[in-house]
């Protein structure tokens, strides 16, 4: 009797987790289906993310701004958004799971540029600098008649993007928006009247580049007209209200970390820090120079800096010492052997960077990556060139290749390419975990030795140096809220950097401006301190068998998610998962 009634119940049980399986599989094979009609549509609204992407079949293809297509992709995000909202996700698969919320996220941060944060018709900024034609340049992916072929077909539609920008743009601009396009377009005129000809110098195919001279003179034209344009038009009319407010700051956070901390407590940590930091500043400005005050010391530091001329080339120097530290002390893996090229920003990106990271797409097959060092502009005066360059003193140079490069952007970037992200993985990021963890790289590299050769004076440098960049992003962090959340103005903006990052008037502005139009650079900050808090309770949660290399492989080889998804796959203790900071 017990063979009898057994035998069924086991074929029952047999039966009912095959077709669990069965519906599992279907709910992901219905979830990619969905994914990937979402990404098809994405990239084709927007080809030139696409073609930075890798994905080459957009070359020469230009998004359509018209107001017609603006509201077609908006009405598109919002029918994925409903179609991802009423989703079963009961029977996904956990990778699936983790691209579906993925996916939402960026799907809702979509929406909120759109409707919110109102990107098309509030910021100028979007139309000027989408004449990025050295996608097509700065990397050999293909010969250099096709890629100058994609250029001509860019630059021949480059004119009517900004017939569409005048009609989208409101009649009352931020100001700053303004001031920053006018200083972008320039940029983008000077990249197409010097670099990309000197680029293009070894092209032997006269008729193309007649085509190429009569392109780029029209995008030369219209650039210019859109730039009087805004002068003309829009500087008159321009405003001061460039804050977001509290209520689309929440969903800022939300739409952006999946955080639902909000702008006071966020704030109130970031003064906190503040303080900390200062005094860890004051602490290594005393070991320098103990008769001297803490400010002094870091100002007489900031006069050991590169020449304007040597400027990339010490940065260069310096590069390859950081890499091999990281594998001397064994701190995180290193994919690939393939190493960052240093140069000078390009003229269309100066208005809005110090230093950044260029990297390929993650479906890129070309391998060239630029680590970007803004220089000095020939037209500042004297104080202004002596307060930029006092930004790169030797040892802050170091900090910043670090964030950048070496284990910051670049070793991110390698990461990612080596793992087995999916799609929506690689293509989605979180700002506080891309941010953030070149950021926690300066303090993980100061707190593992770097620069400490034995001079307790040249290591408290470095660790001077190292906070003092800190301070810029807590800066960022605090007049972020006050600036979106509490009306604090520009020029109240710039003085708070003046008197807590202790830099000059015109690098101070210019982190200022940039939170008029980027209340997101709060996440340097937020992202570092979640990245600590995750490595504190990893430490505790894996005991004798925790390793720092360990732990920064473990963050690196997931994507590029937000902090809070990390914590629910490096942490056992689900009761954990949202003690973000």
């Amino acid at each position: 009797m017990k063979r009898i009634f057994i035998l069924p119940f086991f074929l029952l049980f047999l039966g009912s987790c095959e077709n669990k399986k069965a519906r599992i599989s279907d709910a992901d094979k219905s979830f990619q289906q969905l994914a990937d009609d979402f990404l098809k549509g994405w990239l084709d609204w927007r080809p030139q993310a696409a073609v930075a992407l890798g994905f080459h079949e957009y070359d020469g293809k230009l998004t359509d701004y018209s107001k017609a297509s603006l509201d077609k992709e908006l009405q598109r995000l919002k029918e994925y958004d409903q179609k991802l909202g009423v989703f079963d996700t009961a029977t996904l698969g956990a990778k699936s799971f983790y691209d579906y919320r993925l996916l939402r996220l960026a799907i809702k941060n979509e929406l909120f540029n759109f409707e919110d944060f109102k990107v098309y018709s509030r910021n100028p900024m979007t139309y000027a600098a989408a004449a990025d034609v050295n996608l097509y340049i700065k990397r050999n992916y293909a010969p250099i008649e096709d890629r100058l072929r994609a250029i001509i077909a860019l630059e021949n539609q480059l004119p009517s993007l900004y017939v569409a920008a005048k009609v989208n743009l409101a009649d009352s601009l931020p100001r700053p928006y303004v001031e920053t396009a006018i200083d972008v377009a320039g940029g983008n005129v000077a990249f197409l009247k010097g670099d990309l000809l000197i680029a293009l110098k070894d092209v032997k195919n006269d008729s193309l580049m007649g085509l190429f001279r009569a392109a780029n003179e029209k995008t030369i034209s219209a650039i210019n007209d859109f730039a009087d344009w805004l002068r003309k038009e829009k500087m008159p009319t321009a405003n001061d209200q460039y804050a977001i407010g509290r209520d689309n700051y929440r969903k800022m956070l939300l739409n952006n970390e999946d955080l639902t901390i909000s702008p006071e407590k966020i704030l109130e940590l970031g003064l906190a820090n503040l303080k900390k930091e200062q005094e860890r500043f004051n602490a290594a400005a005393a070991i320098i120079d103990p008769s001297k005050k803490p400010i002094d010391v870091y100002h007489e530091m900031q006069k050991d800096h590169p020449s304007a001329d040597s400027l990339i080339p010490e940065a260069k120097k310096h590069l390859d010492i950081i890499r091999q530290f990281l594998i001397d002390k064994n701190l995180v893996t290193m994919p690939s052997e393939v190493r960052v090229q240093v140069k000078e920003t390009p003229q269309y990106a100066r208005a809005t960077s110090t230093a950044s990271m260029d990297v390929p797409g993650p479906f890129e097959k070309a391998t060239e990556a630029y680590y970007y060092i803004t220089p000095v502009d020939p037209k500042w005066t004297a104080k202004q060139k002596e307060d930029w360059l006092s930004q790169f003193d030797y040892y802050t140079t170091d900090n910043v290749t670090v964030h950048e490069a070496y284990p910051g952007h670049y070793t991110q970037f390698l990461h990612l390419n080596a793992s087995s992200a999916t799609k929506v993985e690689k293509i989605f990021g979180s700002y506080a975990f891309m941010e953030g963890w070149a950021h926690y790289c300066e303090i993980m590299m100061n707190d593992e030795g770097y620069g400490n050769n034995g001079d307790s004076i040249i290591a408290a440098k470095y660790r001077l140096a190292q906070s003092g960049d800190a301070l810029l992003r807590i800066c960022r962090l605090c007049v972020s809220v006050k600036m979106h959340c509490q009306g604090m103005k520009l020029d109240t903006a710039t003085k708070f950097f003046m008197d807590n990052w202790y830099q000059g008037e015109k690098p101070s502005n210019n982190e200022a401006t940039r939170g008029t139009f980027d209340p997101g650079y709060l996440f340097y900050t937020v992202g570092k301190l979640e990245i600590l808090k995750l490595r504190d309770d990893y430490k505790k949660q894996e005991g004798s068998n925790y390793s720092l290399k360990k732990f920064n492989d473990a963050v690196l080889d997931n994507g590029m998610p937000p902090i809070r998804f990390l914590r629910e796959i490096l942490l056992k203790d689900k009761s954990t998962w949202d003690e973000i900071l």
